[in-house]
């Protein structure tokens, strides 16, 4: 369950707030003022929403200031009453993911907590896999039956970037300036080369050749 720390001085507003986000499936510690709230910050939370002008002299913008102080980048969604370009700029400013105008509706207060939650919390796949070789992103190396295949760093960003654009055709001079970069300076049959060293390595990998233009990776498997 994901953990959200609600910083609202308004009673009747942060009960009506914790309630709806408790009926989303979320976990809530509510603050009523900020001196609390600053005391909590080190503590495991996934999404902090402030106000910026809170009933005592600590406000939302100082909140925010100690977290990035402490390394503390947990998302941050500010509401205020204040209305003003400056003020949105300012939060953006100090490190805030979203900007809530009051008066505002709960059910749309958690819709964005949502789309926050989803884009930063969830999990994105690392593996790719293609016949029986299993493409992992993260470690940037290819592996068959768990035994890892020796490529090059050319040869594996040549197959990342077909993984990536799979069904679509290349020609040699965009296969260059994506793979090679687009500082480098030689002859365009490089490419013809380094498929050749990755169609004998990959022999499954089914690369194919585009006559008079240049190259495809067919892919016909689900990911």
């Amino acid at each position: 369950m994901y953990k959200i720390c609600l910083v609202e001085d308004e009673v009747n507003l942060n009960n009506i707030v914790k309630t709806y986000l408790e009926n989303a499936g979320y976990e809530v510690i509510p603050f009523y003022d900020g001196k609390s709230a600053l005391a909590y910050i080190g503590n495991e939370v996934n999404l902090w929403i402030l106000d910026i002008m809170l009933g005592d002299d600590v406000s939302g913008y100082d909140i925010i200031k100690k977290m990035r102080e402490n390394n503390d980048q947990t998302p941050v969604i500010f509401t205020s009453a204040r209305d003003q370009e400056l003020d949105k700029i300012i939060g953006l400013e100090l490190g805030s993911d979203d900007y809530v105008t009051k008066p505002y509706s709960p059910k749309e207060l958690v819709l964005r907590v949502n789309n926050i939650i989803k884009r930063v919390y969830t999990k994105v796949t690392t593996k790719t896999y293609y016949e029986t070789y299993e493409i992992d992103t993260e470690r940037r190396i290819i592996l068959e039956n768990n035994q890892e295949i020796p490529l090059t760093t050319l040869e594996y960003d040549l197959v990342l970037f077909f993984i990536n654009n799979k069904n679509k055709s290349f020609g040699r001079e965009e296969i260059l300036k994506n793979v090679w970069g687009t500082d480098y300076f030689g002859n365009d049959r490089v490419v013809d080369d380094l498929i050749r060293r990755v169609r004998k390595k990959l022999p499954k990998l089914n690369i194919n050749t585009l006559y008079g233009f240049g190259y495809r990776l067919s892919w016909n498997i689900p990911n």
